[in-house]
Order: structure tokens, then C-alpha cells, then sequence
């Protein structure tokens, strides 16, 4: 030690600084090496991602051996949040990886660009064609949810049975509030709970168009909620707005997607992964639309699955959830935060993590949504402008140490691109978890996922 210490003095009076080796051990190893410590522990449970940019460590993350094995997180969800082109997708897409090889399915609901077909496909999972003249999805047709209930008795058949009629009514409820732009009344969605009920005993395969025809003609159970008492008149006072709501969902904007028999049910005994990227990027409706049904129905089929495994009817399976392009939905109207956590809540003994990504935290930040941001488990950020410090401050805490790294990943040092082989934060992520400093890693991909990974291909 004493001769290190020589060497960095001799060579500081010459005007070079040689930076001292650096150890990595445990404090009884190294312990008479104090005050020379520096704390560079990185967490080494989880996928593996990179190197941490300040110390060559080994970062491991991802919300599931972080909140199971690593203890870290209390809720296993992690919110990754960005500037496009800057490895957001990349680290999902590893994080998929490498829980595939952990034994967890990587469920993708709803893949707009597409940024993971190519890595669901090569893991040997199930790509399924959702869109225009590609797929349909009936919203209104429990499909193989009930037929798993059927598998169950007593309290826990009336359970799921229960489940999947409140996850129902709650999407098409959500889809009325996105695409009439306004909120569904508690009068109206009584209405359609009634409905709905009555639908049932009539088809096995509802759809909305039969929907449409139990409400225009009156009927006992849904004229007791409309309190018309018989009079015709009030009776289509209180269901008309909802008959051209429900029908504007078979006709209008969003088409008939939702109206149709489901085309291909989701298997979730492999990797998942519904393909949404035929909608055009104009239709932001439609593509908002598309994204909550994905994700109901994804989460209804996940409930279902647990249910027979707590009745010990299949074996236990883990998942890993991707929702990328959170902030389609969210955009659409403040009334969707509430929609969306309905639809995706998952008790935390499930076994079931999520990951959710979004272009920034901005979208996260109304009385609505941040309650939502807040639940979950830790962040991941990659290169933001300015701008968006502040609002990144009301639901992170970030030192100003972090604050300056992360806009420096998002703006080039030079207006000479040649000199630059990658935009400068690429591939750079710092990883948050309350009040704790953050770890920036460098993510680190192979040759075969950098194949994969390529989102550019067009160019």
C-alpha cells in the first residue's frame, strides 16, 4: 500500500494522476485498506445488463429476482421511461431474455412497431395478428376463462366466474369512455352489468352486436335498472346514449375489431406476443383501443390460469407482462388511469411481473396517474431533455448529480455526427429505487440480440 500511495504522489508532482487499482471484496477481506473504500456494490441478482458506467461492475436487473429472490422491491414492476432511440426497448427485450431462460414467460399485450415479434418468435412463443383484416378480438366473449372456471367448484369457481364478468364490463366500459371521449355514468354502467348478465343466459359467444339488440328491446331486468316502469319512452332516454356509443364501437373509428368471434385465443403455456403493428400510427384511437383490450384480455386469461393453479389443476407458472406504449392510452383522457390500473392490477402473490414503458414521465403526472407511477416497484431512465427534469423529480428522487447525467445522455456534445458512431445516451439506463442512489449502467447486447434488437431495419 505504501508503495502505491508513493507512486500516485511521485507521479501527481509530474503533472499525470494514475489512478490507484481498484479491489473488489468484502469488508472483513479488505478492511485495513480503509479510508481508500469506495461503495460500488451493484446488485448481481437478476438478468444481467451491462456494466455500471462509473466503477465496471456487473449490473443485474428485473422486476421479478428483484422483488422475489434480491428482496429489493416491494411490488414487482418496473416503469422504464425515455427518449425514443435510446435502448428503452433493448433492455425490455434482454430483460425478456433472460427470464425466459429463468423459467418466466414473457408476455407481450399488444406489440405496435413491432419491437418484440422477432424475440417472442425466436424464444419459440406464439405471435398472434390483431387489426384490420388480420384479427379480431370479441370483448364480450369470456372464451376459454369460462371454460377454466367450468374446471372449478364452489367459492373459487364463483370467484374467477367473477373476475372475468367485472374485467368485462370494465373494458367495454373503458373503450365507450375512449372512444365517445367522455366518461361512462354509474347509471349507464349498471346498465350494461344488467345487460350483460342477461346476454349470457341467452349466448355462449356474445358480441356486441347482440348487445345492441337486448337493449333495444326492453326487457325486465334492465328496465328495473333504467327505472322507466314500463314507460317506453324514459326506458330509451336512459339506453339510447349507450346504444350509439356501443354501436359507434361496431361502425366508427375503431371498426368492427371488437365485434367479431376472437380469431386466435391466447395459449399461455409460451411466450406471448399479440402483433398490433397493421394499425397505421394515425389511428391513435384505434391503436389506444387495441392496447386495453390486448391488455384486458391478456390479464383476464392470467387470472384464469392462477385460479386453476391454486386448485392445484395446473402447475404453477411465472410471468413477465410488457406494456410498451403506455402513453397512447394515457393520452387519451384522464379517466383512463383508473381504466387501465382496474385492468392490470395483479395481487402480488400471482407471481406475475410487469414491466411498462412510456415515452416520459410527464404522462404520469396529473392527480390521476401518479398514484398509479407510484405503485410501482423502480424506474428506468434513460436520456431525457431538460424540460422534463422537474416533472421526473414528482415521482423520482433524483439527486442533481443524476438530474445533469441523464440530460447529458440525451443531448449530443457536437454538431459533428461523424464524430459520433451512436447517439450519446444509447444504451444508457439509470436504474431508481426510492431515495436510494441510482445505478447508470451501460447495457451490454450480444451479436445475435443486436440482430434482433434492430428496430431501424426500414433504413
Amino acid at each position: 500500500m505504501h508503495n502505491i500511495t508513493n507512486k500516485i504522489i511521485d507521479d501527481t508532482s509530474s503533472g499525470l494522476v494514475v489512478p490507484a487499482p481498484e479491489v473488489r471484496a468484502s469488508t472483513t477481506q479488505i478492511c485495513g485498506l480503509y479510508p481508500f473504500l469506495t461503495g460500488v456494490e451493484t446488485p448481481t441478482i437478476g438478468v444481467p445488463i451491462g456494466r455500471d458506467l462509473f466503477t465496471g461492475a456487473t449490473v443485474c436487473s428485473d422486476p421479478v429476482s428483484w422483488f422475489s429472490k434480491a428482496k429489493l422491491i416491494a411490488n414487482p414492476s418496473l416503469l422504464v421511461t425515455g427518449r425514443p432511440g435510446l435502448g428503452k426497448s433493448s433492455l425490455v427485450r434482454r430483460m425478456a431474455t433472460g427470464l425466459s431462460a429463468y423459467g418466466v414467460t414473457p408476455l407481450v399485450f399488444g406489440d405496435l412497431k413491432p419491437d418484440y415479434k422477432n424475440l417472442i418468435k425466436n424464444l419459440g412463443g406464439n405471435i398472434i395478428e390483431l387489426g384490420r383484416a388480420r384479427g379480431s378480438l370479441n370483448i364480450l366473449d369470456p372464451g376459454s376463462t369460462r371454460k377454466q372456471a367450468d374446471r372449478l367448484t364452489g367459492e373459487a369457481r364463483q370467484h374467477l366466474i367473477s373476475d372475468i364478468e367485472g374485467r368485462r364490463l370494465t373494458t367495454l366500459a373503458a373503450l365507450l369512455t375512449l372512444n365517445r371521449a367522455n366518461k361512462v355514468t354509474d347509471h349507464e354502467e349498471a346498465i350494461l352489468a344488467t345487460a350483460l348478465q342477461a346476454l349470457d343466459t341467452k349466448h355462449n359467444e356474445p358480441t356486441l352486436y347482440n348487445l345492441i339488440d337486448l337493449l333495444s328491446a326492453p326487457t325486465e331486468a334492465v328496465e328495473s335498472i333504467t327505472l322507466s316502469k314500463g314507460d317506453t319512452e324514459k326506458y330509451f332516454e336512459s339506453v339510447n346514449p349507450l346504444l350509439r356509443s356501443i354501436a359507434a364501437l361496431t361502425q366508427g373509428a375503431i371498426g368492427d375489431l371488437f365485434a367479431k368471434p376472437t380469431t386466435t385465443p391466447i395459449d399461455l403455456t409460451k411466450p406471448v406476443c399479440i402483433n398490433v403493428s397493421g394499425i397505421s400510427e394515425s389511428d391513435e384511437k384505434l391503436q389506444a383501443a387495441v392496447l386495453l383490450a390486448c391488455w384486458s384480455e391478456g390479464f383476464g386469461s392470467i387470472a384464469a390460469l392462477q385460479a386453476l393453479s391454486d386448485a392445484q389443476l395446473e402447475p404453477q407458472q411465472n410471468f413477465v407482462v410488457i406494456l410498451d406504449e403506455l402513453w397512447r392510452v394515457l393520452r387519451t383522457g384522464e379517466a383512463m388511469a383508473d381504466r387501465i390500473d382496474s385492468l392490470t392490477r395483479l395481487d402480488r402473490s400471482t407471481g406475475v411481473g410487469t414491466i411498462m414503458v412510456t415515452h416520459t414521465l410527464k404522462d404520469l403526472t396529473n392527480n390521476k396517474t401518479s398514484g398509479f407511477a407510484e405503485r410501482m416497484g423502480y424506474f428506468a431512465m434513460t436520456g431525457v431533455p431538460q424540460a422534463e427534469i422537474n416533472g421526473i423529480r414528482e415521482l423520482v428522487n433524483l439527486s442533481n448529480a443524476e438530474a445533469k447525467l441523464l440530460t447529458s445522455w440525451s443531448t449530443p456534445e457536437t454538431w459533428n455526427q461523424q464524430k459520433l458512431a451512436h447517439p450519446p445516451g444509447l444504451g444508457k439506463i439509470l436504474f431508481k429505487i426510492g431515495g436510494r442512489p441510482g445505478l447508470a449502467t451501460q447495457t451490454v447486447l450480444t451479436q445475435s440480440e443486436q440482430k434482433i434488437h434492430d428496430t431501424n431495419t426500414r433504413w
